[in-house]
């Protein structure tokens, strides 16, 4: 792993952090950073996201990525993980602020992430010294990094009390956009969104909502959703676009006998059109 050092006010795109509070003076890194500074967002949310918020999660990173938006995040467990492999399936660039120091990767189960993140053009960086073990409190500290980052940042599941939270506030302190994915009333996991909402964040539906703000050259007008090949393609991919996901439901919707419908879903699969979201619950790509 070889890794480079530079200032923030000696890289274009990193010198965005010459205006937050407690600036870094040097970061280290491995990988690629972007040569000029590009639209750019941070996703971040709980460790321990519901089925809700992986397909939110990845649908909303993918987009962006897909769209030349830059996805930063934390390499953590959970949101952060998600965002990152949604970015590279979508061919975009991706960007990990660590907590801890090079060449060390936390958690290390990532490590594989990390590698593949460096490996496709993206980076993970750090402010901490190199071999530096991670601490609780580098985590806090390395958030305002991450939002610092962003030309906004998007929350798509968080707990009440989460360090996500943190995120948001540093995100405040920096007068950045903050987009919030609203969630179910009932489920802890979305309490923490549903207050950012309540004091004014701005309602995240679709990727959209934050090209207009970031990026408002590149929306492009909705387009009517894709037919598929063959009837059958077709029938699934209306069920999945009303918003259906277990795979028995859209089976008996569709009117499909099993064996064509588990054909005609690989078929789409392979397309690159659904995606498996496991336990027999699909989404669109």
């Amino acid at each position: 792993m070889k890794i480079n050092t530079t200032s923030p006010d000696e890289q274009n795109f990193l010198q965005i952090l010459t205006h937050i509070a407690n600036a870094p003076k040097s970061l280290d890194y491995t990988g690629t950073l972007p040569t000029e500074r590009v639209p750019t967002v941070a996703i971040v949310g709980t460790r321990k996201p519901t089925a809700y918020g992986r397909d939110v999660t990845h649908k909303i990173a993918f987009e962006l990525a897909s769209r030349g938006v830059v996805v930063v995040s934390g390499l953590a467990l959970g949101v952060d993980s998600i965002a990152h492999k949604a970015a590279l399936e979508a061919s975009g660039t991706t960007i990990a602020v660590l907590g801890c120091g090079l060449p060390r990767i936390y958690p290390s189960s990532h490590k594989g992430l990390a590698d593949e993140i460096v490996k496709k053009g993206g980076a993970v960086i750090s402010e901490y010294e190199r071999d530096e073990e991670a601490r609780p409190h580098y985590f806090l500290e390395r958030n305002r990094i991450v939002s610092g980052l962003a030309d906004a940042i998007i929350i798509t599941e968080a707990a009440a009390k989460s360090g996500t939270l943190n995120t948001a506030a540093h995100a405040l302190e920096q007068g950045k956009e903050i987009f919030v994915v609203p969630g179910n009333i009932t489920s802890p996991l979305s309490s923490g969104c549903n207050e950012l909402l309540k004091q004014g964040a701005a309602v995240l539906t679709n990727y959209q909502d934050v090209l207009e703000v970031i990026a408002p050259d590149a929306v492009a007008p909705q387009t009517r959703l894709a037919l598929g090949s063959t009837p059958a393609e077709t029938a699934i991919i209306q069920q999945l676009s009303s918003g259906m996901r277990d795979g028995e439901a859209i089976q008996k919707a569709t009117k499909l006998s099993a064996a064509e419908f588990a054909t005609t879903l690989t078929m789409l699969e392979i397309a690159g059109v659904v995606r498996n979201l496991g336990s027999n619950q699909w989404t669109l790509r």
